[in-house]
């Protein structure tokens, strides 16, 4: 607000002021703007306050705006006053400045851009002193006229915050050493000096530019649903979110509901997976989570396959090995409430063929099967196709007898697959 109200008090008084057509002025302006190297006409108001501060501004149409007292001042001053402001219009002063105002606004709560935009004000101001100083005016003489133009300044108000003023008091004193002091270099920089210096700046800047700090990399949030295949809702699932470039690992469970959720998460590429005893790991490979935005997934586990596998040695006897679930654990599982593990109730035992043994024959059967609501093997498969024959019509006779008491999901049997694998063994 302060930037807006300086550009439209400027463009008031500007409004307000009248061309300056004065021969000693126009002479000086002309002369001046040669030297400094100002291509673009600069025009030369007339305010109508006696002791309003010499300022400018503009960029495309840059102006000069003098108090209505300028035209009683002798030479010297007025060469002063046009070296200076002609000086920052050379430089584009008043632009970089506007720039480093708005940077201000945006970044009004960084204490750093309140002190970088007021250095460079007085940076300007110190390279136009330089400027003037070059062009031959004596140091002694300058600071004299500069001291007098202060002391007759009555209007250096914050209405001008937005222009290039010559004599704000607030720094004042640090100019006046500068110019005074014989030992400071008051050359412009070389074409060299000028690129290695913008060189240093960009490889100073780049890298800070793509560093992005925790905060602004946050995915606003990551949630959704956990169900079984019957849709309802699967309480106390374990929900992996791992992203192994960012090194990032976050876990959650879901409540009651079957609902979870990550508030803040790293943008990035995850691999979610899902666990819960009973049920099939679920896994997506790939989830994007974009910086400050929103993402869920649905997800639909299914009961976990059984396992049976059973060895049958050659004299008849027959060792069961286990009977459980993927997970390894043996029998009847109650998980979570929701779902019961199936479990094998009678156990048919295959035959080893006489043929087979008599040829010394051994090898596994691979069968897979889906255990039926009531319990029956169905679709009875053979998985390896490479096994013996007559070990294959044994295993798969015998497994065909077998009975299961039902996977329950929520009470309600259910039909689920089952591998089962029988072990043909031959006694050394």
């Amino acid at each position: 607000m302060r930037l807006v109200v300086g550009l439209a008090r400027l463009a008031w008084i500007s409004a307000r002021a009248k061309p300056l057509f004065e021969d000693g002025w126009t002479r000086t302006a002309l002369e001046l703007s040669k030297s400094v190297k100002i291509e673009r006409p600069v025009r030369l108001l007339e305010c109508g306050h006696p002791a309003a501060m010499p300022l400018t501004w503009g960029i495309l149409r840059p102006l000069v705006i003098l108090p209505s007292a300028s035209s009683d001042w002798p030479e010297i001053r007025r060469r002063i006053v046009l070296s200076h402001e002609l000086a920052h219009i050379a430089r584009g002063d008043w632009f970089l400045q506007v720039c480093a105002e708005l940077a201000r606004a945006f970044y009004w709560f960084h204490p750093l851009v309140w002190m970088a935009a007021e250095r460079l004000r007085q940076e300007s101001e110190l390279a136009c002193d330089d400027s003037v100083l070059n062009s031959g005016i004596q140091p002694w003489e300058y600071a004299n006229q500069l001291l007098d133009l202060a002391r007759s300044v009555q209007h250096s108000g914050r209405a001008w915050s937005s222009a290039l003023a010559i004599a704000r008091r607030s720094n004042l004193e640090r100019r006046f050493a500068a110019m005074l002091n014989p030992s400071v270099n008051r050359h412009g920089l070389s074409l060299k000096c000028k690129l290695l210096t913008a060189l240093s700046t960009f490889c100073l800047l780049l890298p800070l530019a793509v560093l992005r700090l925790p905060a602004q990399n946050v995915s606003g949030k990551f949630s959704g649903t956990i169900r079984d295949v019957s849709g309802a809702a699967v309480p106390n699932a374990t929900i992996i979110m791992s992203n192994n470039k960012a090194n990032v690992v976050e876990m959650t469970t879901s409540d009651a509901a079957g609902s979870f959720g990550f508030k803040a998460l790293p943008a990035g590429e995850y691999e979610m997976k899902a666990l819960k005893r009973g049920f099939e790991e679920y896994k997506a490979p790939q989830v994007a989570l974009e910086p400050g935005g929103e993402a869920s997934q649905n997800v639909t586990l299914k009961i976990a396959a059984v396992m049976d596998e059973v060895d049958v040695v050659a004299e008849g006897t027959v060792k069961p090995l286990h009977s459980s679930e993927t997970s390894g654990r043996p029998a009847r599982l109650r998980v979570g409430g929701d779902v019961e593990a199936a479990r094998r109730l009678n156990l048919v035992t295959p035959v080893y063929p006489p043929a087979a043994k008599a040829a010394g024959i051994q090898g596994t059967v691979i069968l897979h099967a889906i255990i039926g609501m009531d319990g029956t093997p169905l679709s009875l498969r053979v998985m390896n196709s490479d096994t013996d024959p007559e070990l294959t019509r044994s295993a798969v006779e015998a497994v065909s007898k077998w009975r299961y008491r039902p996977t329950l999901l929520n009470g309600e049997p259910i039909e689920v697959d089952t591998t089962i694998m029988v072990n043909f063994k031959l006694l050394s």
